[in-house]
């Protein structure tokens, strides 16, 4: 019996313990779901409601409408060039900056003189915001023959070169910025985890013959698959709700080009005063962001798995 009793203490304890830690860990995240309650899931809720009304942002009658918002999204010309440029927009910049940003890490990771300097500066192509890079380098992509870049060609004889008038060229400008302005974030991320790799890998590979190239798929990729999960996901996060570049850089032109969801967001829902629109087209972004990110997550788990 005293045997039984030493033995049950314990597991008392234990419980009581555990139970302590539930309660304090619940009153930790209290207010963080709280915060997220009030700025996240309140207004995706009020803006679900407004989808359906013809509510204009200032007065308290508004009336049900049905689905006429959301058939307007899907028949307004414009707003389907703003959500089809966003998607581009964030599967063609991330792809990018990954391709890029990997190999540049490597290079980084390497010693050589000057080699943090070059880090640090890479790294600090990221730091402007996205509002300043748009303003500079809507002055040096300038159609005209007085812009920075068409004056440069313009020596060698080159014709100036519509870059934010052609709605081509204004696609891919803005695109190719967002590269410029990410692979140095992204590559210093990268290299963070390639540090991390232990060297005693490479040098087994190396005694077993295994060329640079085979070195760099076999060991290096597989290593850095989670940092890959983490730069993906802020990448397309961040390339499913840009605004301040496409904006400042095109102002959304020419004509619709460049225009984004969040742009038609804004520019419906408080510019136009069509918080009815706005709040559909906020929900519709809201349904292929998740599905996206599921998607994203569903791949990337089954990546992990492989190379685990």
């Amino acid at each position: 019996m005293a045997v039984n009793s030493a033995t049950s203490q314990p597991t008392q304890r234990t419980r009581w313990r555990s139970g302590s830690e539930r309660i304090a860990t619940v009153w930790l995240l209290l207010p963080i779901v709280c915060i997220f309650a009030v700025l996240t899931i309140v207004p995706l809720a009020q803006s679900l409601v407004y989808s359906f009304t013809d509510f204009n942002g200032y007065t308290s009658n508004y009336s049900f409408v049905g689905l006429q918002n959301y058939t307007e999204v899907f028949s307004d010309p414009s707003l389907l060039k703003g959500l089809s440029f966003t998607i581009v927009f964030a599967a063609a910049s991330s792809a990018l900056i990954t391709l890029l940003a990997i190999p540049l890490a490597v290079i980084v990771n390497t010693k050589f003189f000057g080699s943090s300097f070059v880090r640090s500066l890479f790294f600090f192509l990221g730091v402007p915001s996205a509002a300043i890079l748009g303003s500079v380098w809507q002055y040096l992509l300038s159609p005209l023959s007085s812009g920075v870049i068409n004056s440069i060609l313009g020596r060698f004889g080159i014709d100036p070169v519509s870059w934010l008038a052609d709605s081509t060229l204004a696609k891919i400008s803005v695109i190719l910025i967002a590269v410029w302005a990410g692979v140095g974030w992204h590559a210093t991320l990268y290299l963070a985890y390639l540090q991390s790799i232990p060297r005693d890998l490479y040098e087994q590979a190396s005694v077993d013959g295994a060329s640079t190239w085979q070195q760099f798929i076999h060991i290096t990729v597989p290593q850095l698959v989670p940092a890959m999960m983490v730069s993906l996901f802020l990448l397309i996060s961040g390339g499913l709700k840009v605004y301040e570049l496409p904006l400042t850089l095109t102002g959304g032109g020419p004509g619709y080009a460049t225009h984004t969801i969040t742009q038609d967001i804004v520019l419906r829902g408080i510019g136009q005063s069509d918080y009815g629109v706005g709040s559909a087209l906020a929900v519709l972004f809201s349904i292929v962001a998740f599905v996206v990110i599921m998607a994203y997550i569903g791949i990337f788990q089954k990546i992990a798995r492989r190379f685990s």
